[in-house]
């Protein structure tokens, strides 16, 4: 006796069709599917591209951009915006040098006499945002431009040097050939993926950016959620600077963070954040900034001219925002 299998239905589906449907409605597939494409790319437009050398120098960049990125996108997540990342990284910079060389203190001392400084300024972005209800545009965008002006006061157009060697051992050694920044910001990003998918504290933040108003129904105390997003991207600005600091050997303020604000930005929406809060994955922010290392170190193997970097990194972001803004209207109409 023989059994006949009935035929798959018109419309049913298989379960590995909806695997693949659900891998290609992933939004991080498509960013890391560019990265690898940019690099197999670069990689054979330029062999030393590839090199042990030039991926150890994007390592190290990456770190720096990288950190301000996740803190960004911690902030993005609850539906606000934070444009001070860089120049409070610039600022942090100084006063970390500050504190060491002209106040004397340890270097560890003066790292976290900055972190202090740099926590109390999110603290700050924080309360303005929940308390006083203002705009966090404008908020962060003031600090943007009184953390430029502190700079410049501080060091009145020279650098400080005689830096303790500390912090050239941590932002310019290597572990096993792997630069230690990059360690470091593996550790804060994996850090920042179990806080957001595996903890209660974290997924109130996405219900927090996602529906304000229902979040605070089911009881969440979205302000303090929002607060402390606030505090950990300005803590995150901090941390990156000494980074920062161990590379440059010296306290100086000639463009340093100028502009990273909106390469955190960018990397944070290729990655998948969603600008209007409550999307997005910290896989997806390590994508979209190694995407955008892999660009910009890319167009300095090739020698391209400099002037075109931002030209092209901004391309990308316009691009990264169109696509952001199609991805909602789909999702908008699929509900």
């Amino acid at each position: 006796m023989t059994t006949q299998t009935a035929p798959l239905r018109e419309g049913v589906e298989t379960p590995s069709r909806h695997r693949l449907r659900a891998l290609v409605e992933t939004p991080e597939v498509g960013v890391v599917a560019a990265c690898v494409a940019v690099f197999v790319a670069l990689t054979l437009a330029r062999s030393t591209f590839a090199g042990a050398v030039n991926l150890q120098g994007m390592g190290f960049d990456l770190a720096q951009y990288g950190l301000i990125a996740i803190g960004e996108s911690l902030v993005i997540l609850t539906g606000g915006i934070d444009l001070s990342v860089g120049a409070l990284l610039g600022t942090s910079v100084i006063l970390m040098s500050w504190f060491n060389v002209r106040a004397g203190l340890p270097a560890g001392v003066a790292v976290i006499a900055t972190l202090a400084i740099t926590g109390l300024v999110g603290l700050w972005h924080g309360l303005a945002v929940t308390r006083l209800k203002m705009p966090p545009f404008v908020v962060t965008l003031v600090t943007y431009t009184v953390a430029q002006g502190v700079t410049l006061a501080i060091t009145s157009g020279t650098s400080i040097v005689g830096i303790s060697g500390f912090f050239g051992d941590v932002g310019q050694t290597y572990i096993a050939q792997i630069p230690v920044p990059l360690i470091l910001f593996v550790i804060v990003a994996v850090l920042a993926w179990f806080f957001l998918e595996r903890t209660y504290a974290g997924r109130q933040v996405y219900a927090v950016g996602g529906n304000p108003e229902a979040a605070r129904l089911a009881g969440i105390r979205g302000d303090r959620r929002v607060v402390t997003m606030y505090v950990a991207s300005s803590l995150l600005s901090g941390l990156a600077s000494m980074l920062v600091l161990g590379r440059m050997g010296v306290g100086s303020a000639s463009g340093v963070g100028v502009g990273w604000e909106l390469s955190a930005i960018a990397a944070a929406v290729i990655g998948g954040v969603s600008l209007v809060g409550g999307q997005g994955r910290i896989v997806g922010i390590v994508a979209g900034t190694i995407l955008l290392e892999l660009i910009n170190n890319g167009l300095t193997t090739l020698q391209v001219n400099s002037d075109y970097t931002n030209i092209v990194l901004g391309g990308v972001l316009g691009i990264a925002i169109l696509a952001d803004r199609l991805r909602a209207q789909h999702l908008a109409r699929r509900t």
